[in-house]
């Protein structure tokens, strides 16, 4: 058993639900599945719609993916968990971490924890880093209808700028995919529309715990987006966490087992941080 801040019993989850961000498909939660595995936890990783494929044929082709949207993906992951016998533990990155957030807003979970989260609607301030790392999408209003990658260079500076000029290609060649241009406009347009897909309720009373977690040098989505975000949060267990040396490949990079294990323990047992 575990207990919430407000003192009430859970039972204790028993699946983990990973949900992956945009430039990536689940392959990015290989370290992550099989360390939470090896721990007897049941993980599910589903792939976005379309990315069910492997990393080389999205490369290759990336027509399924390019006019897919938040509230489409959204809703894909809502089905999945709402056919498990428990409230799972859902653990998002990056684009995985607004998910999250909309999937707590919606009732599921046990926990939620948002790494390196991008901001859900009603959270304005972004830092020029990250109008910088989404400019190659953003910069044509085209691409809303079309899959756009980053070049290596873009990638390692923005996306995984903790990697060594070493690593850092094996990793792009691994887990780099063009992403869905109209979930990246849907998120930079949210302020102006009423029905934005990222819109959650921040006085919501019964939503489960969520921790954001971050990293000190990440370009893309760093810790000031993650602090504005929680900072909107007007009820229920809201907290954070800062790793100071990782980017936003933190899920990747050195010390990927630190963050795992905080997750984990964060959302088995849900308090306030000290961040």
């Amino acid at each position: 058993m575990s207990a919430h801040a407000d003192g009430t019993s859970t039972t204790r989850s028993d699946t983990i639900v990973l949900v992956h961000g945009l430039w990536v498909t689940p392959r990015s939660w290989e370290q992550f599945r099989g360390h939470y595995e090896a721990k007897g936890f049941r993980v599910l990783a589903p792939a976005y719609p379309g990315f069910e494929v492997e990393v080389e044929a999205l490369n290759a082709d990336p027509s399924p993916i390019e006019d897919l949207g938040t509230e489409e993906i959204a809703h894909h992951y809502e089905t999945i968990i709402r056919t498990l016998p428990r409230p799972p533990i859902i653990i998002g990155h990056s684009m995985g971490g607004g998910l999250t957030q909309i999937l707590l807003d919606r009732g599921l979970g046990a926990a939620g924890v948002a790494i390196s989260s991008v901001p859900v609607k009603g959270v304005k301030f972004l830092p020029p880093t990250t109008l910088r790392g989404t400019f190659p999408v953003l910069k044509n209003p085209a691409n809303r209808h079309k899959a756009v990658p980053f070049t290596f260079e873009q990638w390692h500076e923005y996306f995984a700028n903790g990697l060594s000029d070493e690593a850092a290609p094996a990793a792009y060649q691994r887990y780099h995919i063009p992403a869905p241009g109209r979930v990246v406009f849907e998120g930079a347009t949210a302020t102006f529309n009423p029905h934005a897909p990222n819109k959650v309720d921040f006085d919501k009373e019964d939503r489960a715990p969520l921790l954001f977690v971050s990293g000190g040098i990440d370009k893309l989505m760093p810790p000031s987006v993650q602090r504005s975000n929680a900072r909107h949060y007007n009820s229920g267990l809201v907290t954070r966490k800062q790793y100071d040396d990782r980017s936003h490949f933190i899920c990747g990079e050195s010390g990927w087992e630190e963050v795992a294990d905080f997750a984990l323990d964060w959302a088995l047992n849900p308090v306030e941080v000290a961040d």
